[in-house]
């Protein structure tokens, strides 16, 4: 079997705003046909990290190349070659789904002959063609973050890059969104994109945990989730604030970590530790908290991670 090629490759790239360091020493590799997400919370610096590789700025230290292209020596032959699709794209409100796909062909020097191919077969992609006469100020949050992709692929790109594709979109659209990538991937597409969500995330090839602008942690999402230490129980129903209080001292409990509708309990052994807490629920008067074992997710393993390297540093 042939190795797989690397597209992208990034060695030491570190990125400071006067005294904010946004990307410290930053490392990685990214195969072709791969799908990458970067994972991390506000402000960790996942912005910056897809400028620095699409060459839209320069590192203060360290190098990339994209597609065998230097992001600073040769940015504008990176982009002839990728898509960029920022948090914000930007979309003209008074041109219509046609006309809108139409201007990004211009910018990219799409051929006419190309483009008249090309503009309906991205129109149908994205199920857009029976909307192509629509105003996209008249569009969904999921309609327009589906135009905003098809205009990063009218010239055909080899790798694009998504700043949080899916952000305040629903979640209808936003499975719709990703049903859309799995098909850039089975073309062969290779895809850099950052997220919040966690179940997006787990439908990346693999995974890279970004953290004060430095990358902690990268695998698939099954190698990140057996890296996790220790186990787990899940609490549900009733006071799960008061259940965290009282939990988050016992001398079996490693950490609490509310998730929603569940609280996240981190023990050596579930088992052993199952009898004992619910024990100490029910004296407490919180017998509706039910307690079960449960399988870490990433953001189980995320939040271990970036507390074991805050308490590293002292923080």
């Amino acid at each position: 079997m042939q190795p797989t090629a690397i597209v992208l490759r990034a060695e030491g790239l570190s990125k400071n705003f006067g005294n904010l360091t946004a990307v410290q020493d930053l490392s990685l590799t990214v195969a072709a046909g791969e799908s990458f997400a970067l994972v991390g919370p506000d402000g960790a610096g996942k912005t910056t990290t897809i400028r620095l590789l699409c060459g839209i700025m320069d590192p203060d230290q360290g190098q990339a190349t994209v597609l065998d292209y230097d992001t600073v020596k040769a940015a504008e032959r990176i982009k002839e070659h990728i898509g960029y699709m920022p948090q914000r794209f930007g979309l003209y409100d008074d041109l219509t789904v046609a006309e809108n796909l139409s201007f990004y062909a211009d910018i990219y020097r799409v051929p006419k002959a190309a483009r008249q191919q090309r503009v309906p077969e991205l129109l149908h992609f994205a199920d857009l063609a029976r909307f192509q006469d629509r105003l996209a100020a008249n569009l969904s949050g999921g309609m327009r973050q589906k135009l905003g992709l098809i205009c990063t692929l009218v010239h055909r790109p080899q790798m694009i890059f998504l700043d949080e594709p899916t952000f305040g979109v629903d979640p209808v659209s936003r499975r719709e969104f990703w049903q859309i990538l799995y098909q850039l991937l089975v073309s062969g597409i290779t895809i850099f994109l950052s997220t919040s969500y966690m179940d997006e995330a787990e439908r990346a090839h693999r995974v890279g945990l970004l953290h004060r602008g430095r990358l902690l942690l990268v695998d698939t999402p099954r190698g990140i989730k057996e890296n996790f230490q220790g186990e787990l129980l899940e609490a549900r129903h009733g006071d799960l604030q008061a259940a965290r209080r009282i939990l988050q001292n016992q001398p079996l409990v490693h950490q609490t970590l509310l998730m929603g509708d569940r609280l996240m309990i981190t023990l050596s052994s579930s088992q052993a530790a199952l009898a004992p807490l619910a024990q100490t629920l029910r004296r407490a008067g919180l017998a509706e908290v039910t307690l079960r074992p449960a399988a870490p997710g990433l953001e189980d393993v995320f939040v271990q991670v970036i507390r074991r390297q805050e308490e590293a540093a002292g923080r």
